[in-house]
């Protein structure tokens, strides 16, 4: 029976792959992340995975959907007058932690999704001004009408242009400016609040020779400052990339990870480090006249069968619940094997691969999200992490670890998997570790070094919040290790609690930021509880309570923070002994 069961598992992995290889290439679209009771107010708001670290419901008085400038100077003037709590929320809300609450009930979103509009063009300077409600695939397309290119960017389109640069959006690159996208920022337009004198609101032009403080203080913002209205990018010439995914043994990745990046400007990583495997993605600019028509469609990012995701969901919540990690290891292995088979969704003209090298134009190959390409199917097929189907529900722990320390740090990580090998199939199932490269950015919140970004996405239960995930002991002690012990950043926009407890005091310009903030908007009036935590200007975003170390609410100092009554109690860590972790402790 056992063998009968691991067959059928594995016949429903490749039918689940083959189904979403040749999935609809429109799925339905993503919900509004704001819903409201009456018209426009009593709302509440989440993020594109229908929760919040802490699970918490966000309320709000109501929502305001400015079209214009105009119209949304009018909702800050009224909102500063009558002494209103504001946040903005994007088309998606894709930041994990809070950035889009409110404080209790009386507060007003400010949705950019129709602030979506480009304002002016300048080929011969190599400008575009959009509306900060235009996501990148927007700005990307914009770009490539007039032959021109933004040079680096996430890898995921579906975000705002006034929501990365809130959380310092980032691709992978040493090279140039570095692959933070509000470093291409040239302008930007502010909507704050303004004294009585002012009308109660005030449009603030910043740009760095004009008005360097605020404009570096404004490029990485998290909201607090103010909305941004419009954002003025330098581009480049449009040219290509040529791209090749080589697979090879992590015997000598902590000294190739060192310089892979100096050595290619669009590269980036992939380890697979229970398999003891990285994925080089070996991707340089070259001449347009290069023979090349390909694109990168991202297969993770593609629409997929729901039907088919619940049941693949259904295996690995049964995984979890037998306590075993075989039928993890087994699929993670099967599935980064099928990812590399098809070059994790490149063609090389726009239908199918044919082979390496990969060469296509810039707006083409840099960025993907087709499953945001969507009509209405009635959830036939969605995003894979949609909250309104049984899909992808997961954790994501996100940091930059400074380059002169990256070799020490993935020695820790091997000599964790070298204690158990299954350990972190947990994160291979989901793609693996997904390293990419970043520098110093003059943006008071952003990057203070050059960095590599480790990216894990792993299990979270979707119905229990005191459920212990598998190996979760493992996670937990990488997450303590980079963030104390090797001092890494964590990206604004992702991460559970624990990664921001403190984290201002990493910042050499905190002090700067924190002194525009005040003279920008000295009510608080786009500031929030969570902000002013990890602002470090009041409390802390620890929550300590029973389980509160399970979904990163609190580092454990007791065995109550874990799950003591399922055999989860607080230890020091295996490499890192300073680590406190949830580890399933055998009767």
């Amino acid at each position: 029976m056992p063998v009968l069961k691991s067959f059928f598992k594995k016949m429903a992995f490749w039918l689940c792959v083959i189904f979403c290889l040749f999935a609809f290439a429109s799925s339905t679209p993503p919900d509004d992340p704001v819903k409201c009771e009456s018209g426009n107010t009593i709302c509440t708001v989440t993020n594109s995975y229908g929760a919040f670290p802490d699970r918490s419901i966000c309320e709000a008085a109501k929502v305001e959907y400015p079209r214009t400038e105009a119209e949304l100077v009018s909702v800050v003037a009224a909102a500063t007058r009558a002494g209103q709590k504001m946040r903005v929320v994007t088309r998606y809300s894709h930041s994990i932690p809070k950035l889009v609450c409110t404080d209790g009930k009386d507060g007003i979103l400010i949705s950019t999704k129709f602030l979506n509009h480009v304002v002016r063009t300048d080929p011969k300077a190599e400008t575009l001004t959009v509306e900060s409600g235009v996501t990148l695939r927007e700005l990307i397309e914009e770009a490539a009408k007039l032959e021109l290119a933004l040079p680096y960017a996430p890898y995921w389109w579906g975000l705002t242009v006034g929501g990365m640069m809130g959380t310092g959006a980032h691709g992978s690159s040493l090279w140039g400016k570095g692959s933070a996208v509000h470093d291409y920022v040239t302008e930007i337009r502010l909507v704050s609040p303004g004294s009585v004198s002012d009308g109660y609101v005030k449009v603030r032009v910043l740009s760095e020779t004009m008005n360097p403080e605020e404009f570096n203080a404004a490029t990485v913002s998290l909201g607090v400052l103010g909305v941004i209205s419009q954002v003025t990018f330098k581009l480049e010439p449009m040219f290509k990339r040529s791209l090749t995914y080589v697979v090879r043994n992590d015997t000598d990745m902590e000294d190739q990870a060192l310089t892979f990046g100096r050595q290619h400007e669009f590269a980036d990583l992939l380890w697979l480090p229970s398999q003891g495997k990285v994925i080089y993605r070996i991707d340089d600019r070259v001449p347009t006249n290069v023979s090349g028509d390909g694109v990168f469609s991202f297969f993770p990012f593609r629409s997929q069968v729901s039907l088919i995701l619940a049941f693949v969901r259904s295996l690995e919540e049964s995984d979890e619940l037998s306590g075993e990690a075989n039928g993890k290891c087994v699929r993670a292995r099967q599935l980064s094997s099928f990812l590399l088979r098809i070059a994790f969704g490149v063609t090389n003209n726009g239908f199918i691969f044919t082979g390496y090298p990969a060469v296509g134009s810039q707006d083409r190959m840099m960025s993907s999200g087709s499953c945001l390409d969507s009509h209405q199917n009635g959830l036939i097929t969605a995003c894979p992490w949609d909250p309104r189907i049984k899909g992808q529900f997961f954790h994501q722990t996100t940091f930059s670890v400074p380059l002169a320390r990256v070799k020490a740090f993935i020695k820790d990580i091997k000599a964790l998997v070298k204690i158990e090998t299954k350990s972190l199939c947990v994160l291979e199932l989901n793609n693996g570790i997904l390293m990419r490269y970043v520098t110093s950015s003059p943006a008071f919140l952003g990057k203070e070094e050059k960095a590599l970004d480790f990216d894990l996405t792993y299990y979270r239960s979707k119905d229990d919040p005191l459920t212990p995930r598998l190996y979760e002991d493992y996670i937990e002690e990488i997450e303590q290790m980079a963030l104390l012990k090797y001092d890494a950043l964590p990206h604004w926009g992702k991460n559970r609690n624990i990664a921001f407890d403190g984290v201002i005091k990493k910042y050499k310009n905190a002090n700067l930021f924190l002194k525009v903030k005040e003279r920008l908007d000295p009510s608080g009036l786009f500031s929030t509880e969570w902000t002013d935590q990890i602002l470090g200007l009041k409390g802390n975003v620890t929550v300590v309570k029973q389980g509160c170390a399970l979904e990163g609410l609190c580092i454990c100092s007791e065995d109550s923070h874990c799950a003591p009554n399922k055999g989860y109690l607080c230890r020091p860590g295996k490499v890192y002994s300073a680590a406190r972790v949830c580890t399933r402790v055998s009767a």
